[in-house]
């Protein structure tokens, strides 16, 4: 969801791509579906492991960001050219119990968090920030809430 929403959002400024330690294999159509509500083309959406995005022939990332509450304490990557890293802790919405409202409840929360964070991340002057300083300033962002 987080590569859709600042594709879309930060189309002119970024690139972004999604991948995980340990990917399901599929997309979850929850996601894609909220994915598609803000003009996001799935059609090319796979899912991804991030070993892919460390390997050689690679893009080199600026910036990478994890996402989901239990990456913060995996151990990632080495990634080329060396990123400024965040982490920005967010619910698992495929881990939501209960009927489809409830499991639907889960990813549109998530789907906020990520695109108030996102939003705030295109505030930021990148251009002018230094990798420690851009760092700092993803990370204070990892702590905010949508409101």
């Amino acid at each position: 969801m987080a590569e859709a929403i600042l594709n879309v959002l930060g189309k002119d400024r970024f690139k972004a791509f999604s991948a995980g330690s340990s990917p399901s294999g599929h997309v979850q159509p929850m996601a894609k579906e909220l994915a598609e509500a803000i003009g996001y083309d799935t059609s090319q959406v796979r899912s991804k492991n991030w070993d892919e995005f460390a390997a050689e022939g690679a893009p080199e990332m600026d910036i990478v960001i994890t996402v989901c509450d239990n990456a913060a304490g995996e151990a990632c990557p080495i990634w080329l050219g060396h990123p400024a890293l965040a982490h920005w802790g967010v619910a698992d919405p495929v881990a939501a119990t209960g009927d489809e409202a409830a499991r639907r409840h889960a990813y549109t929360a998530a789907f906020a968090t990520l695109r108030r964070r996102v939003e705030l991340l295109l505030s930021l002057p990148l251009e002018s920030l230094d990798r420690l300083a851009a760092q700092t300033k993803l990370r204070e962002i990892g702590k905010v809430e949508a409101g």
